[in-house]
C-alpha cells in the first residue's frame, strides 16, 4: 500500500472516540492489562488493510462499537520492538455507548472520561497531546466527499459514446474497496454523479450499501470532446451548503472547479496540490459553514492530509509498548 512508510515501519490506527452528554464531552479510553495502560483504542493494520478500515476495525473489536471517523489527527510516532512505529489517529463518533463490550485479555475496560480526567488517566504523554489537538479543533464535523471516478479503460479504444464507458476490471474493483472506505465517514450520506456511466458506477456500489439513490448531477458532466461543462459551481456551493454528509463523483476536467467552488462556499482558500488520481477522494470536513480539515485517500492506502490550519506537529516518543 502506499503512504506505508519505511518497510520497516509497524503501521497502526485508532480513534479519539467522543460523545456528548447532559454533563459535557465524554472519551472513550481502554485498560490493557498486558501493559496496565491506558490508551485510545487503537491496534496494528492486517497485511494489505487500509488505515481507514484499520481504524474502524480496531475500535469495534476493543470497544464492540461501530463508529463513523471525522477528521484526522497528527500521527504519532514512537519506537517499538527495535523498531519504528506509526499510529494514525482519527476524531470518531458513535451512535451509542450502549455495547456488547466483554473484557478480555487484551481490553479488560473501557472508561468514558470527560477530557480533563481522561488527560490524568492516558499513561502517555503523546496521547495527551493527541487529546490536546482533539480539543483544539471541531469535534463535530460533516464530510463532504468528492471522487475522481476509477479506471474505465482507453477512452481511444471505446467505439461507443463516452458517456457510456464502463469502469474495466480494477475500476470495478476499486468502486468495492471504496464502498468500504466511504462508509468509515457515514452511512447516511446523499450520493451525487456526473452523468456518465463511469462515475456512476464508481459511487453505484456505496450508494447501495447504505440503500442510498444515486443522484445524477448534469452541471458535473463533460462535453462531448472531453471538456467539463461551462460552470459546475453553482451546484458544488449548493452541496458544500448541504448539512448532510454528501458523496460527490466527477471528472478529472471539472474536479478543481467543483473544488474550488466548495471551497469559496466554505470560506477557505486551500489546495489540494497534485490532481485527484482515478479512484482518489477528497474529504472536506465541514464545521458550521466553515471547512474545519481538508484529507485525501486511495483506496490503495494513500493517505495525505492537507491542513487547514497550523495542527500541532506530530508527536513523537522515545519508546512505548
Amino acid at each position: 500500500m502506499g503512504d506505508q512508510g519505511a518497510a520497516e515501519e509497524v503501521r497502526a490506527a485508532g480513534t479519539v472516540l467522543w460523545e456528548p452528554t447532559e454533563i459535557g464531552v465524554q472519551v472513550a479510553l481502554v485498560h490493557r492489562p498486558k501493559y496496565d495502560d491506558w490508551s485510545f483504542p487503537k491496534g496494528k493494520l492486517d497485511p494489505g488493510e487500509h488505515p481507514l478500515m484499520a481504524a474502524v476495525r480496531e475500535v469495534a473489536e476493543e470497544t464492540a462499537l461501530r463508529i463513523t471517523l471525522g477528521r484526522r489527527l497528527p500521527p504519532v510516532r514512537y519506537a517499538h520492538g527495535g523498531l519504528p512505529k506509526r499510529v494514525d489517529y482519527w476524531i470518531a463518533t458513535t451512535a451509542s455507548t450502549l455495547s456488547a463490550f466483554a473484557p478480555g485479555t487484551e481490553i479488560d475496560e473501557v472508561a468514558w472520561l470527560a477530557p480533563k480526567a481522561a488527560a490524568t488517566r492516558l499513561s502517555y504523554e503523546q496521547d495527551v497531546q493527541t487529546l490536546a489537538e482533539f480539543k483544539a479543533g471541531p469535534k463535530q464535523t460533516v464530510p463532504l466527499i468528492v471522487i475522481r471516478h476509477a479506471s474505465a479503460g482507453s477512452k481511444a479504444q471505446w467505439q461507443k459514446s463516452d458517456a457510456s464507458r464502463p469502469l474495466d476490471s480494477r475500476g470495478a474493483s476499486e468502486a468495492l474497496a471504496l464502498a468500504d472506505l466511504l462508509r468509515c465517514f457515514g452511512a447516511a450520506a446523499r450520493v451525487v454523479s456526473a452523468p456518465a456511466e463511469r462515475c456512476v458506477a464508481t459511487v453505484r456500489p456505496y450508494a447501495e450499501s447504505i440503500g442510498a439513490v444515486v443522484e445524477i448531477e448534469a452541471a458535473f458532466g463533460v462535453g462531448l470532446n472531453g471538456s467539463a461543462n461551462p460552470d459546475p459551481a453553482v451546484a458544488a456551493a449548493r452541496l458544500a451548503a448541504d448539512s448532510r454528509p454528501v458523496v460527490i463523483c466527477g471528472h478529472r476536467e471539472n474536479l478543481p472547479a467543483l473544488l474550488d467552488a466548495a471551497y469559496a462556499a466554505l470560506d477557505a482558500q486551500v489546495s489540494l496540490g497534485k490532481p485527484l488520481r482515478k479512484a482518489e477522494f477528497a474529504v472536506l470536513h465541514r464545521a458550521e459553514g466553515k471547512l474545519a480539515a481538508l484529507e485525501r485517500y486511495h483506496p490503495d492506502g494513500d493517505a495525505l492530509v492537507m491542513p487547514v490550519r497550523s495542527w500541532l506537529p506530530e508527536l513523537v516518543s522515545s519508546r512505548r509498548p
